[in-house]
């Protein structure tokens, strides 16, 4: 009797055209049934958006007999993994996969991402789910170098299965296969984005603003994402979607609330 492949979804917030989501379809139409559900257009820094006030639309981009079937989604990434569960697929994914996202998701990064919030919908699902992503914005990096870290990295999560409430935030040095020294389990780095504006006019005298600024790494522990793409490694960072500061609350219930 033939094992029954698991059914994968795979997703991103680059559109459905991007050049990473090709990358990661090739790798996991060689693990498992796919499922395509990604934005109809550019979706990056959406975090977890979600269309309430405008219709969604989905157009079926592969034909009946294609190996693969694709759709293409008006919305969000966050959108795409809801209409896919709920709309799409006959039963629940055995693993979500978010990307290739072309750029860095690494610390804070996360917070903003579309690949890894669309990866944290699915682990609010109940989905094991992985979010993947490359240190190289060029929309021609090259993500060969990538594949057999992705596909290790999938068939470990696969068969070793995910803690609940639990997503991997997978981001990849831009280097070559040779020059990778492996993959490292890593906390999030504690870094930030010191923003600032660019402030224009148009022709008329209207103001106008164009988002810049650094970002700026103050941790200098061994055990980042940061540190472990900066020197050569894979990150792998778990994340949860559970935002309680549970070390907060022994001081909290010390505070005269009802008095």
């Amino acid at each position: 009797m033939s094992k029954v492949k698991p059914l994968i979804l795979i997703t991103n917030d680059d559109g459905v055209s991007a050049p990473g989501l090709r990358a990661l379809i090739d790798v996991m139409a060689e693990i498992g049934e796919i499922i395509v559900v990604a934005p109809d257009k550019p979706q990056s820094a959406m975090g977890h958006a979600i269309t309430t006030n405008n219709t969604l639309y989905l157009n079926k981009l592969s034909k009946e007999n294609d190996v693969i079937t694709e759709y293409s989604c008006s919305g969000t990434p966050v959108d795409c993994v809801k209409l896919a569960v709920n709309e799409i697929l006959k039963r629940k994914p055995d693993l979500c996969v978010s990307g290739v996202n072309h750029g860095s998701n690494s610390s804070i990064n996360v917070i903003y991402s579309g690949t890894m919030s669309a990866a944290v919908e699915a682990g609010i699902e109940g989905i094991p789910a992985i979010g993947f992503s490359l240190l190289d914005f060029d929309w021609n990096a090259d993500f060969e170098t990538m594949k057999p870290f992705i596909r290790k990295i999938t068939v470990e999560t696969l068969e070793n299965k995910l803690p609940q409430g639990v997503v991997l935030n997978v981001n990849f040095p831009k280097l070559t296969k040779e020059n990778i020294k492996g993959i490292k389990i890593c906390r999030q780095a504690k870094a930030m984005w010191v923003e600032k504006f660019d402030k224009r006019q148009t022709p008329q005298g209207r103001d106008y603003y164009w988002l810049a600024g650094e970002f700026v790494n103050q941790d200098k522990g061994e055990d980042t994402d940061e540190w472990a793409l900066a020197n050569g490694y894979v990150s792998v960072v778990p994340v949860q979607f559970d935002l309680t500061a549970y070390h907060a609350t022994p001081l909290l219930n010390t505070w005269k609330w009802n008095e």
